[in-house]
């Protein structure tokens, strides 16, 4: 969970009435992060835009990495020889279920 300092967090009404500021202090990194709160409840952040694309291309590297990993594994399983395969049936009767139910 992300912690927050007490100048990170605000209520929707004090965000509003200072944004140009925060926006300012967020953009020229004096301020990490906002939270911005709403009934005492955490709704929304505001990062700024470098963050929020770093965050972009860490998650796009791990959506890749992903499928690399997919790929590789079904590169391994193509090596396999068929002889070895399992049938649906053979796995449906391994784990005790009825094909017809589903």
């Amino acid at each position: 969970m992300v912690s927050y300092t007490q100048n990170e967090l605000l209520s929707i009404t004090d965000f509003t009435k200072q944004i140009s500021k925060i926006l300012t202090d967020v953009k020229e990194r004096s301020l990490e992060k906002v939270g911005i709160l709403k009934n005492n409840r955490l709704e929304a952040v505001v990062i700024s835009i470098e963050e929020y694309e770093k965050f972009k291309k860490q998650e796009e590297f791990l959506e890749l990495l992903e499928h690399k990993e997919i790929f590789e594994v079904i590169q391994k399983r193509k090596k396999e020889p068929k002889e070895s395969y399992i049938s649906l049936e053979d796995m449906a009767k391994k784990f005790d279920i009825d094909l017809d139910k589903l």
